[in-house]
């Protein structure tokens, strides 16, 4: 990782570019032409970034004026743990900038920001397919062991 990357918290001003990356990841887990997210669901969550009141927040890492990466956070309650944990949604670097560092200088900026807020869990997941990413993962943090469920409700 060069010393000119810059990891912050993303800005209003930021929005043409993260939406780039926003689009980016979105299209790496297939959200994309018909099944992309609808531009109210992404307004929505770009403004719950600067909302005081919403548990979300957002960084990028930033060289030279460009956003190269993105990662976006929640905290949350848990019935096991007095403190909240702290879930990293989404994770993303520019194809370009693979393999340069960001994907770790995110993941430490958001071990940095939820130890400060008090939280004593950072956890996330990823697709079983996407190997380059567990890569890192597997040098940052430990699996957990679990897997995931789900189940669509109404209508999507």
């Amino acid at each position: 990782m060069a010393d000119d990357l810059v990891i912050r918290g993303v800005l209003k001003d930021d929005y043409q570019q993260w939406r780039v990356l926003w689009d980016g990841y979105n299209a790496f887990y297939g959200r994309e032409g018909k099944t992309a997210l609808p531009d109210h669901v992404i307004d929505l969550t770009w403004s719950r970034f600067f909302d005081r009141y919403e548990p979300m927040q957002a960084f990028v890492a930033e060289r030279a004026g460009q956003l190269l990466g993105l990662a976006h956070i929640l905290f949350h309650r848990s019935t096991i743990t007095v403190e909240s944990s702290c879930y990293l949604q989404d994770l993303f670097t520019s194809k370009p900038a693979r393999g340069s560092g960001i994907g770790a200088a995110l993941i430490a900026e958001v071990y940095r920001f939820a130890e400060r807020a008090g939280t004593k869990k950072v956890y996330w997941q990823t697709h079983e397919t996407n190997s380059a990413s567990m890569r890192l993962y597997d040098k940052v943090a430990e699996r957990s062991g679990f897997i995931v469920y789900r189940k669509f409700l109404g209508h999507e």
